[in-house]
């Protein structure tokens, strides 16, 4: 196998790391659990990536997914606490703090593209800190400044609930992402804070109506770091023709999304799913968007990927598999490491 480098667009492996999580898994030995770790991403040629801070709920609703005659519908999470939030989130930095401190220069925290190509050059992995909802952060804003300090350089104003910025697009197929309200005032404001520090835009988990919000305010590329095609899927968490075109006309990107739920046409929750169905939807992608706005945005440790990848350690079967369908090796390149440098390039400060 060809062992083409790859920086990821999301992972949710902090939630699982035993610096955070007691009795989790220590991020720099190799385990059988979950997606990711700093072996099995070397053995999958992984150099890097976003990695999510995230505030779970306190408490998980009861009875949250319903199976309805032609799908499902997941309730939201209730609204978090600012301070809870916080303080998961501060425990969350503070873990991956130590994690690459006691990786004795194996990883590296990247705030630049200068940061991740002298990480690549150096044979360090990578860590790009992103934030998955912002209910952490107040309508004072004060909390993403201390955030940017500490090297936060992507952030999605919100997870799949309501928050003080803006509503997420709950989890349901079939459906159209056009859920309710878009971004609040504080929202507004949040978006012109990022831009104005260089803070990348998730719009991942925004409903459409929020889309179109932060592309109607945003100076940035658009981006989202794991979402598919609504056309091919048609969930609520994936993008119209309509948002992908809007990603594609900014010389955004989006991160393809290994969620098998949101790749398959009937929306199945099912790891046999096979890698040719994988490929035919990144070939959408990059056929309506071009080879230049589709990168990798893998949700490890966040879903149920495909068995015929498994983990960080089978990327090398997807691109594999994308070379038997056709893609030539500039066209890897791109989705596998380019896409995401060139449009860190042009949202973060030089």
């Amino acid at each position: 196998m060809n062992g083409i480098e790859v920086f990821d667009g999301h992972n949710d492996a902090v939630q699982y790391i035993s610096d955070y999580k007691p009795g989790g898994r220590d991020f720099l030995a190799r385990s059988e659990a979950g997606h990711l770790d700093l072996p099995r991403a070397i053995e999958g040629h992984l150099v890097g990536g976003l990695f999510a801070l995230y505030a779970y709920p306190e408490h998980k609703p009861e009875n949250d997914l319903t199976q309805t005659s032609d799908g499902y519908e997941v309730r939201y999470a209730e609204a978090l606490n600012e301070d809870y939030a916080r303080r998961l989130i501060d425990a969350q930095l503070h873990a991956m703090n130590g994690l690459i401190r006691r990786s004795d220069g194996r990883m590296r925290l990247a705030t630049s593209v200068d940061d991740i190509n002298a990480a690549r050059a150096s044979s360090a992995f990578a860590v790009v800190l992103h934030m998955e909802g912002a209910e952490a952060i107040g309508p004072d804003l004060d909390y993403l400044h201390v955030l940017h300090a500490a090297g936060l350089r992507s952030l999605g104003p919100v997870w799949s609930r309501p928050n003080i910025f803006g509503y997420g697009v709950p989890f349901a197929y079939p459906r159209s992402p056009d859920t309710g309200p878009g971004l609040t005032d504080a929202g507004r404001n949040l978006v012109k804070s990022c831009n104005a520090l260089g803070v990348m835009i998730d719009l991942s988990h925004l409903n459409e109506r929020g889309f179109w919000d932060v592309a109607a305010l945003s100076t940035a590329p658009l981006v989202a770091t794991h979402a598919c095609a609504h056309a091919l899927c048609p969930s609520t968490r994936n993008l119209t023709d309509r948002q992908l075109d809007a990603i594609r006309d900014t010389d955004g990107v989006i991160g393809f999304n290994l969620a098998v739920y949101d790749i398959r046409t009937d929306a199945h929750l099912d790891a046999d799913t096979p890698l040719d169905m994988v490929v035919r939807h990144i070939e959408y992608l990059i056929d309506r968007m071009g080879a230049d706005r589709v990168a990798l945005g893998s949700d490890f440790d966040g879903t149920v990927i495909s068995r015929h990848i498994r983990d960080a350690s089978g990327l090398p079967h997807l691109f594999d598999a994308m070379r038997k369908a056709g893609f030539d090796e500039p066209t890897l390149r791109k989705f596998a490491f380019d896409n995401w440098l060139r449009v860190f390039g042009l949202t973060w400060p030089s």
